[in-house]
């Protein structure tokens, strides 16, 4: 038990350590490309930490446990939108900014491709050809994207080096980049290993697993990313990280699961009111960036109360339920 203890402390403090850093990169690669923060963090930051999701989820399939896989991905984006927001929002000064054209129609459709997913396995199944309408739903969105230049392309006015310096740092910078992540995802990692161990420990079954410890395991490298990119000041580094990770693990993760393994969930009910409370945050969150064009920190009570309520209803309902 201290094992593990140890282990999941040493491997936060990692992560903490390193997510600054990366930030730097990632704004400095951001410069050169001359891309706005938002598609740098979408397309690098959040496609990066999916990877845990991909493996744990593909691992899990295989071994006949599809109920991992959906529970992940479900509580993963149920997390994204809820909890992380929320202490993003906590750790930045006054609130976020949302007040980009290409961030507010972004919105929409994180909110419609979040649900294909709840859609497409109200049968209980998820086929090869669900799976491909996800892939081919995320070359959609980022076709939309880099089809028209104002939608991913900024103006930088400090960037004043030489063609070849500046080419030499965006390859250093690059390579950096590349190094903390591949650490930060084998410090994630370490953290999974021992929230899984804890679950065992504690009994818990293969859906709550899923749902809570996996869905929540895996949140941590875009945690850590949004709560340094809050306290730095780029609002929209923890917008195009948490909107990326629902929609790349809704779409592209999941479409590559079931690709690779189609599978079927007999018992949906224990991801019921996952759903439920998935459809109620994604909906505060769509009328917050609607509206104000900006997440406060009233707003951020709001969506980390929601989070909260989920774990108190999935973790004492069914005792509940039953007792009535």
């Amino acid at each position: 038990m201290f094992f593990y203890i140890t282990t999941f402390l040493f491997s936060a403090f990692i992560l903490t350590l390193l997510s600054s850093g990366l930030i730097n990169s990632l704004v400095n690669l951001a410069k050169y490309l001359k891309w706005r923060e938002f598609i740098i963090a979408f397309f690098v930051m959040a496609m990066a930490s999916s990877m845990p999701n991909l493996f744990v989820d593909i691992g899990a399939a295989l071994r006949g446990f599809p109920e991992l896989a959906f529970g992940d991905i479900l509580g993963g984006n149920l997390a994204d939108l809820t909890l992380v927001m929320a202490l993003a929002i906590f750790m930045s000064k006054r609130f976020v900014l949302a007040e980009s054209k290409m961030v507010q129609e972004s919105a929409i459709f994180m909110a419609v491709i979040s649900v294909m997913p709840l859609l497409l396995i109200l049968d209980g199944k998820l086929g090869r050809i669900d799976g491909l309408a996800l892939i081919l739903t995320f070359f959609i969105y980022a076709f939309w994207i880099f089809s028209r230049a104002d939608r991913f392309k900024k103006i930088y006015k400090d960037v004043k080096q030489k063609p070849v310096k500046e080419f030499s740092n965006f390859l250093k910078d690059l390579a950096k980049i590349i190094i903390f992540l591949m650490i930060i995802l084998a410090a994630s990692q370490v953290i999974i290993n021992s929230a899984q161990y804890f679950s065992d420990k504690l009994g818990i079954s293969l859906s709550l697993v899923g749902l809570l410890i996996f869905g929540l395991g895996n949140c941590f490298p875009e945690t850590y990313f949004s709560i340094i990119s809050a306290r730095r000041g780029e609002g929209y580094m923890i917008l195009g990280d948490l909107m990326g990770s629902v929609i790349s693990c809704s779409t592209l993760v999941l479409g590559i699961v079931a690709v690779i393994f189609p599978f079927q969930i007999n018992d949906f009910s224990p991801f019921l009111i996952a759903r439920i409370f998935f459809i109620v945050a994604l909906v505060v969150f769509l009328i917050t960036i609607k509206t104000g064009r900006k997440i406060t920190k009233k707003e951020a009570i709001v969506l980390l109360f929601i989070y909260i309520a989920f774990l108190l209803v999935e973790i004492f309902g069914a005792g509940i339920i039953q007792y009535f």
